[in-house]
């Protein structure tokens, strides 16, 4: 196996840091002790930038390449961001309506279960829902559907399969271009 370059990143799927290399769990380390790796990271993932730095933490998370593309936001490198659960709001939801039919004419086909041309209950109560009697086919109040949903936060996860990412600290150190 050839030997990384400092700073490199790999995925291992080992449950321990191999030699030469530390786990991406943003620990600090100290600059003294990792001069060479310092010098290529700086504090770009944490640590004073005098006795500590940081390095990279990629626990619960996936990695992105810095930079923009077409239709999307510039990421820095370094930059954190996401969130494991969203909670959408009425104006994030998409237009759309949810109506309740119902007609105030009692069918012959009460008491089936083919809902078919039937009404929701006797002509009264239908009369006490629209106020007035109505036609087949005319919306019903929106006060007679309740809202929908507890206003809770969903996982907005992507599948994943759990792995850990290992950081280079000794190795060849990368020639620049």
């Amino acid at each position: 196996m050839s030997e990384p370059f400092i700073a490199e990143i790999k995925i291992f799927a080992g449950n321990f840091a191999p030699r030469g290399y530390a786990f991406c769990n943003g620990q600090l380390l100290p600059i003294a002790q990792n001069t060479a790796l310092f010098s290529l990271i700086g504090v770009t993932y944490g640590g004073d930038g005098r006795t500590t730095m940081g390095l990279p933490n990629l626990q619960g998370r996936a990695a992105m390449h810095p930079g923009n593309g077409p239709g999307l936001g510039a990421y820095r490198l370094g930059e954190r961001g996401g969130a494991s659960t969203a909670t959408l709001t009425a104006t994030e939801l998409p237009s759309h309506s949810h109506q309740l039919r119902g007609s105030s004419a009692e069918t012959e086909e009460e008491g089936t279960a083919d809902p078919t041309n039937a009404s929701l209950g006797t002509v009264a109560a239908t009369a006490a829902l629209y106020g007035t009697p109505a036609s087949p086919g005319v919306a019903m109040s929106g006060a007679s559907l309740p809202s929908a949903g507890q206003g809770g936060a969903h996982n907005n996860v992507q599948p994943y399969q759990v792995l850990n990412f290992v950081i280079a600290l000794t190795g060849i150190y990368p020639p620049r271009p």
